[in-house]
């Protein structure tokens, strides 16, 4: 072959085909709340081995849906090219099969909103370089895992500056025949001001004082698709400031795989806007 046109071919390879180095671990986070630890998946960009003392890195925080594991998001997406291309850290911290991500009124050893919102945070900052502050941290998840995300940042509007719901189940009143979540939210008739508090498309006045940069889309064709439109639609007329995208699919990886792409640079602007240039900023800064 040509000398010249075999280097051609090499610089194409490379500019088409970038080498991805990010860093993928599992870590086992304890719970006192639930008194066990449980396994999380970390995703840390390449940038990460490279830095220089002091620098941190903005945190994404991605929850899984009904049934799935923190194994979900990296077997099924790739995400840790997210990492390497807006330069933070990923972490898929496991929300049990049904937990809806609350803390149960009716099942004290399911406290799966404070492990996430409090005890995963807390541990992933004391053992990573992290901007420990609402403006470094962003929250999004999938499904159950959209809820999830949503009622945590609404609940601890200090902890996450940013915050997304892909799929979500914006309305857990209508998911009554979901398996399991009787059992964490208790029945939905004598526990109704429970399922009332905690449907987030009941909750949208409390975005207007939260101040978390918000992003909320849904595949037309999924069956949860009404209820996302109908909490767009009171945003709106609240004038709480949110990005909405419905986009051909369903409620399948295949589109989760392609929304997640979105929601991290969303999450990466609002970094920005905040002065995290380049989604690094050193300690002292």
């Amino acid at each position: 072959m040509n000398p010249a046109r075999a280097l051609w071919l090499i610089l194409a390879l490379l500019f088409t085909n970038p080498v991805w180095a990010f860093q993928t671990k599992v870590v086992s986070i304890p719970s006192a709340a639930m008194h066990q630890s449980f396994d999380a998946t970390v995703v840390l960009p390449e940038q990460y081995a490279h830095a220089r003392p002091g620098q941190r890195f903005p945190v994404v925080y991605l929850l899984h849906g009904s049934g799935g594991d923190y194994t979900d998001w990296t077997a099924n997406a790739h995400i840790g090219r997210l990492a390497d291309r807006y330069h933070v850290i990923l972490v898929m911290p496991d929300g049990g099969h049904e937990s809806w991500y609350i803390d149960s009124p009716v099942d004290p050893r399911s406290r799966y909103e404070t492990y996430v919102g409090k005890e995963v945070v807390a541990y992933v900052d004391a053992h990573f370089h992290t901007i420990a502050t609402k403006e470094g941290r962003a929250i999004t998840g999938l499904s159950m895992g959209g809820f999830g995300a949503l009622s945590i940042a609404l609940d601890r509007p200090n902890e996450f500056g940013a915050v997304g719901s892909i799929s979500g189940a914006v309305d857990p009143r209508n998911c009554e025949d979901e398996p399991g979540i009787d059992g964490v939210f208790g029945d939905p008739a004598r526990h109704q001001a429970f399922w009332d508090s905690k449907a987030i498309v009941a909750s949208a006045q409390s975005f207007k004082t939260a101040h978390i940069d918000l992003t909320i889309d849904c595949g037309v064709n999924d069956s949860l698709v009404e209820s996302n439109r109908t909490l767009h639609e009171r945003l709106v007329a609240l004038g709480v400031p949110h990005d909405y995208a419905e986009r051909p699919g369903g409620h399948t990886w295949a589109y989760w795989s392609n929304a997640i792409q979105y929601q991290v640079l969303f999450f990466s602007t609002s970094f920005r806007r905040h002065g995290f240039a380049a989604g690094i900023r050193t300690a002292q800064a």
